[in-house]
Parts: C-alpha cells; structure tokens; sequence
C-alpha cells in the first residue's frame, strides 16, 4: 500500500448510465481522456470510439473529456469550438452512441444549467478556479466537480476553493493538477504537491497534456511538448495519484487547439498499459 495516499474517508463516486465511477478509495485510478475541443463530430467520436474500445480491454474506468468553448485563447483568431448548441447535440449523439460519460468545462454562471444537462462531470478551468461565483453556480448543480488548479496557486490553497464547494452542498471534488507558472512561457511539475493537496481530503487528479503547455509561446498560441506527456504520468501514478487527465488527438499536428501538448492517440494503449503496471505495484 502506497504510503502517501492512503484511501480517503469519504471517497467521491459517480454513478450515471450504468457506470459506477469511484476516486479516492484506492481500488483503481480513473482516465479523462478525448480532443481538447469538438473540432467535427466524426473526429470526435473516432476518438470516443477508440479510447471506449482500449479502456474496456484494460479495465480503467473512463470519461470522454472534451470541450465546447475554449474562452482563453491567447489570440482573438484561435479556434474555440462551435459553441454550445452545435456542441451539445454532438456531446448527446455520442453519449448515446459510445454508451459513455462526459466531462466539459464551464466558464460563466449562466452556462451552469446547460451544462448540466449534458455533463456528468463539470470541470471549472484552471484560470477560473477562484471564481467564487462560479465554483458555487457548478457546485450547486450537484454533478461532480473537477476544479483545475490554477497555476498561480499553491496545493494547500486549494483548501480555499474546496470550502466555498462544500458551502454551497457539494463535497463531491475532485481536485486536479495541471502545472505550476516558472518565469515566463514555462511550467513545471511539483510532485510532492500532489501528495500536499490530497491532505485537503479530496480525490487528485494529474493533467499530463497541459502541464507540458509553454504558455503564450509562439506568440499567438501556446506551445507544448507533448513527448513528455508519458513521462509525467509514469510518475504522478507512481506518486498514487486517484485519477489522469489527459487530451487525445488522431493528429496533433493539425490539431486546432492545443495539439503541441496533445497524445496521440496511437500512442495510448501503450501508455496505459504502462501505467496500468505502475498503479498495480502500489495498490494491488
């Protein structure tokens, strides 16, 4: 048994269309992973379709992540999605079709109750992880939140953040690593962080795709350095982290958001497998 992650006293569990997802109980981490962003619903569900098909094989629990906005883009021409509409008929054929959840961002109060409707996890980005108002607006919602840490905060001042969700009637948080600023255009990983936060008693997640973000570094978009997506995942699983985020595309390259820091997805069953191996020599 891992040390440092001991299983929490009140682990967070989602249960919805027939699947039963549990963080923090030590029995199996759980995988968010698909696109950034619905670029078209053909891409959107081949990815869908691949991961359903890999994670079925190796048993870890999964929830298609994908966006339908992306509101901090550096640039005003960066893509952001099609908006919410054309988004959420994608997100619900897909749902019906691949038979899975859905987790999506929300980045203004009066998105909460749509999103809802769709989402099964609503993710608070990490830029807005001390909007008051919004963390309390998703809270209230009742779904499971997953509140990126922004990377201007310390682990133990995620504590903060987690209060005004509970206030508001919801303790089911999960609370997700993504990077720490370093100087400019850069950021780095601290992995004892990940044991510092889960003090807070909430279940950690690691985001392995946009912790290899170089923000703002091409000057109209940010970079990435996507070969160290494997790395950091080996070790926050090796740390015994509840869960991994990370963003999946068939071709980076023409990725149209955030592709330098996206894992292709050829390069996925590899990975899990690793990872799979890794989690085992912890907690089973």
């Amino acid at each position: 048994m891992n040390p440092d992650f001991q299983p929490l006293r009140k682990p967070v569990v989602l249960e919805a269309a027939g699947h039963k997802i549990t963080w923090g109980d030590n029995k199996q981490w759980a995988l968010f992973a698909g696109p950034d962003i619905v670029e078209d619903e053909g891409m959107v569900t081949e990815v869908a379709t691949e991961i359903s098909k890999i994670t079925k094989r190796l048993g870890i629990p999964w929830i298609l992540k994908c966006s339908f906005d992306k509101a901090n883009r550096q640039s005003i021409g960066s893509f952001r999605g099609p908006g919410m509409k054309e988004a959420f008929d994608v997100f619900a054929r897909i749902k019906s079709k691949v038979g899975c959840l859905l987790l999506t961002d929300v980045h203004e109060t009066i998105q909460v109750p749509q999103v809802a409707e769709i989402a099964d996890v609503i993710q608070i980005p990490a830029f807005l992880s001390r909007q008051t108002d919004l963390v309390v607006a998703a809270a209230k919602s009742g779904k499971v939140l997953h509140i990126k840490k922004g990377q201007f905060l310390a682990p133990w001042d995620m504590g903060s953040v987690v209060k005004k969700a509970q206030a508001a009637g919801n303790d089911r948080v999960l609370l997700c690593e993504r990077g720490t600023t370093f100087g400019y255009n850069r950021l780095i990983n601290d992995m004892t962080g990940l044991v510092e936060m889960r003090k807070l008693g909430c279940p950690v997640i690691m985001d392995v795709t946009h912790s290899t973000q170089l923000p703002g570094a091409t000057g109209e978009s940010s970079g990435g350095r996507s070969e160290m997506v494997p790395p950091l995942a080996r070790a926050a699983l090796a740390v015994g982290v509840d869960g991994i985020f990370m963003e999946v595309h068939p071709d980076p390259a023409k990725a149209l958001c955030d592709g330098p820091t996206s894992l292709a997805l050829e390069k996925l069953e590899p990975l899990l497998k690793n990872l799979q191996l890794i989690w085992g020599t912890h907690f089973q």
